[in-house]
């Protein structure tokens, strides 16, 4: 399969997208076309240990930068490296398109060249979020800040296909984030919405979730509207950070806790291991009707490489057509 890749997405492009690929070509059996500005590709790879049959280059000049305005952005820079590796996936070009890129940007031109899949509301951006069982995936973290009862209830499903097929997590437990686990909680958005999931018979919903219980492994799917969600991931982003950056300087005071350090290294290696968004890669825009990966706006190679490998499992899964098979169900 031809994976398309964003050269030029992310804080570290393109350097350590183009290094991604790299390890990526060499793990994976597909090929990776490479969107961006060809010289400085070429100088990149020409460092590189790689199959050379298995990366092109699709030449694009321009750049969308992470602070422009997202829908300005692809309707001015048609020749953008995101703008045309969307192009080449919905020409059937590719099978799949991975960014590192400007979210919005992302969202909206994912929405502009590969529409929505058939009976899907709004499409929802999703994330993977460490756990004490492992990880469980939340949607919509950003797409949609406002959301009615059904585009949550949609979520419910589009993640429960995608834990099952692509987490391999059989009957996934679904969540609605909330203020109190009880039915009656939440404003009248998370009341209607409790209501509808709990009618839903394609998940296995599980009821509310407070936040405080999502690192705890309570959901594999944790539901919720966009603009609640993006609070989530970033409050977790900052907290884990900050609380690892604290332990480290906690061990380095003294020599006796610098020894304590080295006793628990090897836990606290694993610890930091099940934290790092690297290992995830990227997680899907669920609901684009084509498969489309948004790899976090720091990522290193490894996270390009894992994220390509997210790609590559989605679409082997066939998570969208088993999506559009759901949905169809519904109407």
């Amino acid at each position: 399969m031809r994976i398309i890749v964003d050269a030029f997405g992310g804080d570290n492009a393109p350097l350590e997208i183009v290094k991604g690929c790299a390890i990526a070509a060499k793990e994976n059996d597909c090929e990776i076309i490479l969107v961006g500005r060809e010289k400085e590709i070429e100088d990149i790879l020409k460092g590189l240990d790689y199959p050379k049959e298995k990366i092109t280059i699709h030449n694009a000049d321009e750049v969308i930068g992470g602070c422009e305005v997202p829908t300005t952005a692809i309707r001015e820079k048609k020749n953008s490296s995101l703008v045309v590796g969307l192009e080449l996936l919905k020409e059937g070009k590719g099978e799949a398109f991975v960014s590192a890129g400007n979210t919005g940007a992302y969202l909206a031109g994912a929405f502009r060249y590969l529409g929505r899949i058939k009976g899907v509301k709004r499409p929802a951006l999703t994330t993977y979020m460490p756990t004490a069982n492992g990880a469980c995936i939340v949607l919509d973290v950003g797409a949609n800040a406002d959301c009615k009862p059904e585009f949550l209830k949609q979520f419910a499903v589009m993640g429960s296909v995608y834990a099952e097929n692509v987490l391999n997590i059989k009957n996934p437990k679904v969540g609605l984030i909330n203020i109190g686990a009880e039915e009656a909680k939440g404003n009248e958005l998370m009341k209607a919405t409790h209501a509808l999931l709990k009618e839903e018979k394609n998940i296995n919903f599980t009821g509310n979730i407070e936040a405080r219980q999502v690192p705890e492994g309570d959901a594999d799917v944790v539901v919720c509207d966009g603009f609640t969600g993006n609070i989530v991931l970033k409050l977790t982003e900052g907290v884990a950070m900050t609380f690892y950056g604290m332990v480290k300087k906690a061990f380095l005071k003294n020599v006796l806790t610098k020894l304590a350090a080295l006793a628990v290294k090897g836990g606290l290696k694993e610890l930091k291991k099940k934290m790092d968004y690297t290992e995830y890669g990227g997680a899907p825009l669920l609901g684009i009707d084509g498969v489309a990966i948004k790899a976090h706006g720091s990522s290193n190679a490894k996270a390009i490489a894992n994220a390509i490998k997210s790609a590559i499992k989605f679409y082997n899964a066939d998570v969208n057509g088993k999506i559009k098979e759901k949905i169809v169900e519904e109407e």
